[in-house]
């Protein structure tokens, strides 16, 4: 029987909330997230192949048979301009997800980024193309177009659970995953951190420590440690 499914249609979060994510890290979203309970962020292993890449935008999802790509050129035929493709493959090392063809064509198509885990291979024709592209692993082995899976369904990538549509933001910090109905007030938030560090930034410009303003200086008070006007060497 043949399990696969594929949905033609994704319920996106908000194209302009999308846009003000851009304008955020995924640290500053990190924080916010788990200052509401919440996580969505990707291992270390997750890392770009583009230098200096940020991208945000809502997931089109694809799950992949064990060294096959078919349902990522699906889903990727599928995503819209501005999408977030996420491909799946639970045999990382099996089969490239992602090659310079398919980073041409998304290219072409508008896409804002692709997130793997698994292979990715041609790295620096991806590279070179300007296809923002983050990946578990780079390995050159070709893969097949014969095999079954997912398209439009929730996917675990990378540890976290990523529903169609939901909000993916990617730098050169990694990846996180924002829920659709959490992204608006998780945006917010970051949003907030980053300008309350923006005033740090510009106080830190007029020669201000950040040992006090970051609150380390008034932490190492309240620990009552002993400070000594000494050399430990010195005799």
């Amino acid at each position: 029987m043949n399990s696969s499914r594929v949905f033609l249609r994704v319920n996106r979060v908000d194209a302009n909330l999308c846009t003000q994510a851009r304008e955020v890290t995924v640290s500053d979203l990190h924080e916010a997230a788990i200052s509401r309970g919440r996580g969505g962020l990707m291992s270390s292993r997750m890392r770009p192949i583009q230098k200096g890449a940020r991208i945000a935008g809502p997931a089109v999802t694809a799950f992949c048979a064990p060294g096959d790509n078919l349902m990522m050129h699906r889903a990727l035929y599928l995503a819209q301009p501005g999408d977030v493709l996420v491909v799946v493959s639970d045999a990382e090392t099996s089969g490239a997800q992602w090659g310079d063809m398919a980073a041409r064509y998304a290219v072409k198509k508008g896409l804002a980024g692709v997130v793997v885990q698994g292979c990715v291979r041609d790295t620096d024709t991806v590279e070179s193309l300007g296809c923002a592209v983050w990946a578990t692993h780079i390995l050159s082995i070709h893969p097949d177009k014969c095999g079954h899976g997912m398209v439009n369904t929730p996917v675990v990538c990378d540890g976290v659970l990523v529903n169609p549509g939901d909000l993916i933001v990617a730098d050169g910090d990694g990846v996180i995953c924002v829920p659709k109905g959490e992204a608006a007030a998780t945006v917010q938030a970051a949003v907030a951190r980053m300008r309350k560090e923006d005033e740090m930034a510009r106080a830190v410009a007029r020669g201000e420590a950040v040992w006090d303003l970051g609150g380390s200086a008034a932490s190492y008070a309240s620990m009552g440690i002993e400070e000594i006007d000494a050399a430990f060497d010195d005799h």
